[in-house]
């Protein structure tokens, strides 16, 4: 097929028809297609695959990282070790078309691949690669490993993402309507089409943002003058830049210029939108910022079987399948292991990116009380562990490592590597509790919870991310009641939310497991029912035509 003309290959509904390009620096869309790290590429991924099912007139840009994020392995002790593999993929097409971007003032070679909706199921996706013999080595390199940790290295990554992804919808001759960052990796697209459109207020116009990150800290920053050195600007001055852009210091803030180029921007929860407005309300020139919710692909995720029997209102059966479920999940944890879990054992299961708010090992901060769950016969408890580090955090590998360590004591516990799509959803059909204890509110949403209930999980959470607007207490499941944060100490604040944990666990949540089964599994199915068209992100694809696409 040509792939000059683009047009997206089905039939769009007439809801949808304004055009999109979707920059992203990750996508989760299939376990095949190693591209992404965390939570941001699960998010991405989901609005792909409901972008198809809507028939949103939308494409993706992405990049094809060579090495991908890097491939989680262990040492000889079991410990976490880094490895990094040439990845091969057979089933994205060669569009055939190549092109040269300005990196340091040097043309690097562009191509371009194509992923067909009909492979995954997906709104079309280009992914871009510079591993191409045209290139210099360095240049090729570009392309090898996503959040490269070599900070001249990932601006040129911001760079391939933003301009290498504006000029290739050029190249296709696309025409997008909107130009949709998420988050703001790809920013350098708005300096390229500055040189297209000639001026702020047009290219206002046609540029939506998407925020993921609650803190100011956390947003990328970089030196104005390497951004410049390396062409991040498209040619403009370091004057000019600083004129349009407003930034008069010497570094240059992503998500704030983002912000101030931008028509409209986005939080991904309410409570994110909260605080990314009082966050941001310091600086002049901000666009609006609304709350789109993170949300989840209902159709990917949830098990129809297990919502089967719910609906048919059949727990032999709704039990049975949540036994199988379970016992499918145990047998990845005793290959990598050697540990077999029983399926009749409450397990709880703390499974995502290990980052230091994230508070992996939070429950092993208590050595008492944790030993005193862990070795309860009456009232037994399994806990699965799994997640993957930042390849550099060397902070969150000790974290892992030491969980790795603490588990050898143990026959009920287990942490497991290679915690990608696959494992993911085998971990949350196989969880009867789904532990989330990030530090309020350093989670912007927080997803993999809305995936665990539709597998029949119930969420047991800090109230952080997407959480307030979920849970019922007790209802469809567990949230350990706000303090006042603001005015705590960090170590008041992470006693305060163990011991409520604790709580929790010990006086209601493990009891009722054990004891009242009916209710326990009837807040199994609240948590089903509440998240299937709340937290389905064919809902969240459809706001973001509502409330971010129309002009």
């Amino acid at each position: 097929m040509s792939f000059r003309n683009f047009q997206v290959p089905y039939t769009i509904d007439d809801r949808y028809t304004k055009r999109v390009a979707y920059f992203s620096m990750e996508y989760a869309v299939q376990q095949p297609l190693k591209i992404y790290s965390g939570g941001l590429g699960f998010l991405a991924g989901s609005h792909m695959r409901s972008a198809y099912e809507l028939r949103q007139n939308l494409i993706g840009i992405g990049i094809l990282w060579k090495y991908g994020y890097y491939d989680q392995a262990r040492n000889q002790d079991q410990t976490l070790q880094v490895t990094w593999m040439e990845k091969l993929y057979s089933f994205l097409e060669d569009t055939g078309i190549k092109f040269q971007i300005l990196i340091h003032d040097a043309p690097v070679w562009v191509k371009a691949y194509y992923l067909n909706p009909a492979t995954f199921n997906t709104a079309p996706m280009f992914l871009l690669s510079t591993d191409l013999p045209e290139n210099d080595y360095v240049s090729q390199t570009i392309c090898h490993r996503l959040y490269d940790a070599n900070v001249a290295t990932k601006v040129a990554q911001f760079i391939l993402l933003g301009v290498g992804g504006a000029k290739l919808v050029d190249e296709l001759g696309f025409k997008p309507d909107v130009y949709h960052l998420n988050e703001a990796h790809g920013l350098s697209a708005a300096f390229y089409l500055l040189n297209k459109f000639k001026n702020i207020e047009t290219l206002r116009k046609h540029l939506v943002f998407t925020t993921h990150t609650p803190e100011e800290a956390g947003n990328e920053k970089h030196d104005l003058y390497l951004c410049h050195k390396m062409s991040y600007f498209c040619g403009l001055s370091i004057d000019e830049v600083r004129k349009i852009t407003g930034i008069y210091d010497d570094q240059f803030n992503h998500s704030l210029v983002a912000l101030r180029f931008a028509r409209i921007a986005n939080g991904v929860s309410k409570l994110h939108g909260e605080v990314s407005r009082a966050m941001w309300s310091k600086y002049d020139n901000i666009c609006p910022i609304i709350s789109i919710t993170n949300a989840q692909n209902w159709r990917f995720w949830a098990d129809k079987q297990l919502y089967r029997a719910m609906e048919e209102g059949n727990d032999v059966v709704f039990d049975d399948r949540k036994k199988y479920l379970k016992k499918r999940a145990f047998d990845i944890v005793a290959d990598q292991t050697g540990k077999l879990l029983d399926p009749d054992v409450l397990t709880i299961v703390w499974a995502r990116r290990f980052a230091g708010y994230k508070r992996a090992d939070f429950l092993v901060q208590d050595k008492e009380r944790f030993e005193r769950m862990m070795s309860n016969n009456i009232h037994p408890v399994q806990i699965v562990w799994a997640g993957k580090p930042y390849p550099l955090d060397y902070a969150a590998i000790s974290t892992f490592n030491s969980l790795v360590q603490l588990s050898k004591n143990y026959k009920n516990v287990a942490v497991l590597i290679g915690y990608e799509l696959a494992l993911s959803k085998r971990l949350k059909q196989g969880a009867d509790i789904w532990l989330n204890n990030p530090r309020v509110p350093r989670e912007a949403s927080g997803t993999s919870g809305m995936t665990a209930a539709m597998n029949g999980a119930v969420n047991f959470s800090t109230d952080d991310g997407w959480i307030p607007e979920f849970i019922d207490q007790g209802h469809n499941g567990f949230v350990v009641p706000k303090a006042d944060y603001q005015n705590m100490h960090v170590l008041e604040q992470d006693k305060y939310d163990l011991d409520t944990m604790y709580d929790m666990l010990e006086k209601e949540i493990i009891p009722m497991y054990y004891e009242s089964k009916d209710t326990w599994r009837q807040i199994m199915k609240n948590g089903m029912r509440d998240v299937r068209f709340q937290f389905d992100s064919n809902r969240m694809a459809s706001e973001y035509y509502e409330l971010m696409y129309k002009s």
